[in-house]
């Protein structure tokens, strides 16, 4: 990229050589990151509001007389999972929700982690209502164990999910899920580093943040409380 003489760069990714945006901020070439910014001159972030699309979903599975509700957290060494899991504690916390530890299980944002975290839910004898899974796959991979459990989805346990990949309107049921603004976030990015460029500061001034909103996508796999 260096090479080519960008005029600037979007990082949609929590992981990037430190060395090389020491590099670009030497450079006087602008970044903008998804969610998490190093404290560099010049690097912008566009933060996704986790907390708005937990509440969302949340609220929707306590209208529909949920109290029982598990999740299923992304890895913890990512920030956006912490993040995601902080959310959906505070919820329970603020909404009286059952706080039973057992309902909470660690995942990996990939399909046989929701599975087997799943099975582990079941297993303890918390039996929850709903489930709120940090990703759309961790989502998935639960529906799955709970149809192995013989139990249905949404009339013994609701799925909730989170992203809104394309898999997840063709599930059966099609799920529920938390949509993340796809073109508002790259326009957001977008606009972050042309305002960057156009500054006419001669060094690059501290970073700026870009927050979006996520919305929440009701379809089968939520339902009222029937046990």
């Amino acid at each position: 990229m260096l090479e080519r003489k960008v005029d600037g760069v979007a990082i949609m990714t929590s992981e990037m050589d430190d060395r090389l945006i020491e590099d670009f901020s030497r450079r006087h070439i602008p970044l903008v990151f998804l969610d998490t910014a190093p404290p560099v001159p010049g690097v912008n972030c566009v933060r996704i509001d986790y907390s708005a699309g937990i509440d969302a979903a949340v609220n929707h599975l306590i209208k529909l007389g949920h109290n029982r509700i598990a999740f299923i957290s992304g890895p913890m060494r990512l920030a956006s999972a912490r993040m995601r899991y902080k959310a959906f504690m505070e919820n329970t916390s603020r909404d009286h929700l059952d706080d039973n530890p057992k309902l909470i299980e660690e995942g990996n944002h990939r399909v046989d982690g929701g599975h087997d975290a799943m099975q582990r839910i079941l297993a303890s004898g918390a039996r929850p209502t709903a489930v709120m899974a940090s990703n759309d796959l961790t989502a998935i991979g639960a529906m799955g164990a709970i149809a192995e459990a013989g139990l249905r989805v949404p009339d013994d346990i609701s799925v909730v999910g989170y992203d809104d990949i394309q898999l997840s309107a063709f599930t059966m049921p099609p799920l529920t899920t938390v949509s993340l603004p796809r073109a508002e976030i790259a326009n957001a990015a977008f606009n972050a580093l042309l305002h960057a460029k156009q500054s006419e500061e001669p060094t690059l001034a501290p970073g700026e943040e870009y927050m979006v909103l996520p919305t929440l996508i009701i379809r089968k796999s939520t339902g009222p409380v029937t046990r």
